[in-house]
């Protein structure tokens, strides 16, 4: 029973890899072989300034190709391709201008090279391979209808080897054609991954363009966390001067007009003392919360899970907190944990109208994960401006990921990524 079921399991994944040759293969000889030519004719007209408006649309379109093609070669046969294009920077000129500059940027970007070298090899190594795999079958299942009677109506036909004019020669052509039928059952899901070889060869960045990303965004990373440095120190400096700064000189004139009044008018120096003294709490209270903002003490003392505890207590929505840490992390990382926390649950009580909160927090395979669920109404988006994006860049400084899954009408589902060792 169990060989049984095997077998129709591997008959089953030979049927699915002849199908999904045969789309690869359509989609090699159609699309690759029109984009192909239709972008380097586009490149070919850029000197006379037809191809300036053209080539962007059609290099967006190779990208989404090849893009597409990087999905499949993860969906289909488990080979994880990068999608290494750089990114435009945020502030791209519009209108013919910035067309121009969209075209120069793409133009000095190596991935769009290798996205077009691979539309060529597409076409030809890529699709010879895909075809093979619902070819196998086909011909196996036409040798078979040879001796069913089909070589009566062709007449004397060749099958592979075999010249086909009677009966005997027939059937000769149906014992190949099952063998073809044996070696597509047995080969055909290394076929698919043979074409999605291919497509990774021509696609998978090279060692130099991959330091060369790692070294563009551990510039962008320097520069976030330059930016979110001195946006913290101006923070700090305003709230000082907005608010214990101002409420110590104020008590300083209070208790100057005390000691003028001592004397003079108790009642009212004790009045102004009571002031002065609630002036000293409310400033005490404050910087209490500065400090808690620059660093809370509940992190320092017992690390990010209690942490992320206190802060769900304060909400003012119900929150249910799980968190599996064995032991403490470094404490960087569980600073910018903690406050890309804080951004998150911040967000879900001010715009997404949730009434309940979970929050996983667990360190597995050398990574922590941090995961925040709300059941409001969704629509949550990582766009500049927003406070995911300043997550993003926080988490960006530790090489952190952030994925935000919310579709409109809920659930949202934030989750955080940051690879670390415990300390």
């Amino acid at each position: 029973m169990g060989v049984d079921r095997t077998a129709t399991k591997r008959v089953r994944g030979s049927l699915l890899a002849a199908a999904r040759g045969l789309a690869l293969a359509l989609l090699a000889l159609t699309a690759s072989i029109v984009l192909f030519v239709l972008t380097v004719v586009s490149l070919a007209l850029i000197p006379i300034g037809v191809g300036v408006l053209t080539t962007p649309y059609l290099l967006d379109l190779v990208r989404a190709h090849a893009t597409a093609r990087r999905r499949l070669a993860g969906a289909w046969a488990g080979r994880e391709i990068a999608v290494p294009y750089r990114r435009f920077p945020a502030d791209l000129r519009t209108g013919f201008v910035g067309h121009v500059e969209r075209l120069n940027l793409m133009l000095k970007d190596p991935a769009t090279w290798r996205a077009l070298r691979w539309l060529l090899t597409d076409m030809t190594a890529g699709a010879a391979t895909a075809v093979l795999a619902p070819g196998l079958l086909a011909e196996g299942l036409f040798g078979i209808l040879l001796f069913a009677g089909l070589w009566t109506v062709l007449g004397d036909w060749w099958y592979a080897f075999i010249p086909v004019q009677g009966w005997g020669s027939a059937f000769l052509a149906s014992l190949l054609g099952l063998v073809w039928i044996a070696v597509g059952l047995l080969f055909n899901p290394y076929l698919v991954r043979a074409h999605f070889a291919v497509a990774r060869a021509s696609l998978a960045p090279t060692r130099k363009a991959r330091l060369d990303a790692r070294i563009d965004q551990l510039t962008e990373s320097r520069h976030d966390a330059v930016d979110a440095s001195a946006a913290e120190l101006r923070r700090i400096e305003r709230d000082l001067h907005d608010g214990a700064q101002a409420r110590l000189v104020a008590m300083g004139m209070d208790l100057g007009t005390i000691e003028a009044l001592v004397e003079k008018d108790p009642a009212k120096a004790k009045q102004l003392l009571a002031q002065a003294r609630q002036n000293s709490a409310d400033a005490l209270t404050e910087l209490r919360d500065l400090v808690r903002g620059i660093h809370p003490p509940v992190l320092a003392e017992r690390g990010l899970g209690d942490a992320v505890k206190a802060l769900a207590l304060r909400l003012p929505v119900p929150t249910d907190v799980d968190v599996t840490l064995p032991g403490r992390l470094e404490e960087p990382v569980e600073s910018a944990a903690y406050f890309a926390v804080s951004e998150v649950l911040t967000n879900a009580v001010k715009h997404a109208g949730a009434e309940r909160i979970w929050v996983d927090v667990h360190h597995a395979d050398g990574h922590l994960r941090v995961t925040v669920t709300d059941n409001g109404q969704g629509g949550a988006r990582i766009g500049a401006g927003s406070g995911l994006a300043g997550v993003e860049r926080r988490l960006g400084t530790f090489d952190g990921v952030l994925a935000v899954s919310s579709p409109a009408g809920g659930p949202t589902m934030v989750t955080m990524e940051i690879p670390c060792a415990y300390s």
